[in-house]
């Protein structure tokens, strides 16, 4: 990820953490956790993370795609006696923009070298507000009659519709008739769910990062998201917490702007941890997530909602599915976005702007996400300019993994 360079750029002086929920799962003592931390002279390593410390897997594996590959993986972590490599609240501190430190363990994204895969358009709501950014045409300030007119002639309320389904075939009729079809709603309800790649390997940040909003953007949102650890047989295994930070007038403008409003320096988050599925927490327990959201502005502008997962309108399954499968292998594995229901519409007063604009991020703005069973992911905006840039990649990960890989 991109803070394995030396951090001198002026720190912010917003602290970044003072309203956070806590980055632990409720019931963390019991959670099976894997981080990355970075090591000065030694490069990422992988850990299991408990509340007391982190512990070094490297004798089980030196990758996290390795791990994720092992078979029985979570009870082959639990079993291990891993050596304890720093205490939690040392690590913590060092990962947070203001305290940085090059010279001490600090957090890395929990993932290296997986796929980064996103599912777009999976719940209602984030589906009619895409609708809307395309009708607006990426204008903020059209986005409330662009708003009016959507709902006017679909409803509020599509919550029943079975993408794929006949009824979405017929409503997909009667939006034809009306004028109102597009790419959005062909992914939102019919057979074929949008997956894309949301970033380049090694390039999300974890917690404490600062993630990056491309500085021509007036019209932007967080994506708070569960993540799933997927391995290269496709077998889903862990979960994590994400943002998918997306370009709202970019993408309103035209979806074929859709990597450049999706993929910036900074653009993809995803933390604290990866919780390994095991007997205390499995793919029941996530499609049972409510996901909130908070984000504390230094203007004192405050954001609050939530999404719940049981509302999605493809099961997290049916996505690995056909994210991965006989037409596309992924040989290290993957993590997917799962999508989010939540498109904030609250109006922000900005200066120098008119009202009813709605939400946009501004440089400062802390970010937290969380869900009680995965813990919170915590991060601070700034533009993709002058977030730390991305200098870490897989030709450094490979030399690093070499000097330490054990003479045969």
């Amino acid at each position: 990820m991109g803070a394995t360079k030396p951090l001198d750029k002026p720190a912010m002086t917003q602290p970044l953490f003072s309203n956070a929920p806590s980055i632990w799962p409720v019931d963390a003592p019991r959670a099976l956790l894997i981080g990355r931390v970075w090591v000065p002279g030694t490069g990422p390593v992988l850990v299991r993370v408990q509340p007391d410390g982190v512990y070094d897997l490297s004798a089980l594996a030196l990758t996290c795609s390795d791990l994720l590959d092992l078979p029985s993986a979570a009870q082959r972590v639990r079993a291990l006696a891993a050596p304890r490599l720093a205490d939690m609240a040392s690590v913590l501190a060092a990962t947070q923009p203001d305290h940085a430190n090059d010279h001490a363990l600090r957090l890395l994204a929990p993932l290296d070298l997986q796929a980064i895969k996103a599912a777009g358009v999976t719940f209602v709501a984030s589906m009619l507000e895409r609708v809307i950014e395309e009708r607006a045409r990426g204008d903020a300030t059209q986005a409330e009659a662009a708003r009016r007119a959507v709902v006017a002639v679909m409803g509020d309320d599509l919550s029943q519709v079975r993408p794929g389904s006949p009824q979405a075939a017929h409503l997909k009729s009667v939006l034809l008739a009306q004028g109102m079809w597009s790419p959005y709603l062909e992914v939102g309800i019919g057979p074929d769910a949008e997956i894309f790649t949301k970033a380049p390997c090694l390039s999300a940040v974890g917690w404490g990062g600062e993630v990056g909003i491309h500085p021509q953007s007036e019209w932007n949102n967080p994506e708070p998201e569960i993540v799933l650890a997927v391995n290269s047989r496709g077998e889903t295994v862990g979960a994590s917490l994400g943002n998918d930070v997306n370009l709202r007038d970019f993408e309103g403008r035209s979806a074929l702007l859709l990597g450049k409003a999706k993929d910036n320096n900074g653009s993809c988050a995803i933390g604290p941890f990866i919780r390994l599925f095991d007997d205390h927490f499995g793919i029941d327990d996530v499609r049972q997530c409510d996901v909130s959201l908070r984000i504390e502005g230094s203007d004192g502008f405050v954001l609050q909602g939530s999404s719940a997962l049981s509302k999605i309108s493809r099961d997290p399954l049916d996505l690995v599915g056909q994210a991965m499968g006989p037409n596309h292998q992924y040989p290290d594995g993957m993590l997917l976005f799962l999508g989010t229901m939540f498109a904030p519409t609250q109006d922000r007063p900005i200066p120098g702007k008119p009202s009813g604009q709605g939400f946009t991020h501004q440089v400062g703005d802390a970010v937290h996400i969380s869900t009680p069973r995965l813990g919170c992911l915590s991060n601070r905006v700034n533009t993709s300019d002058q977030v730390s840039p991305w200098t870490y990649g897989l030709g450094q990960l490979m030399r690093d993994v070499a000097r330490r890989q054990p003479p045969a």
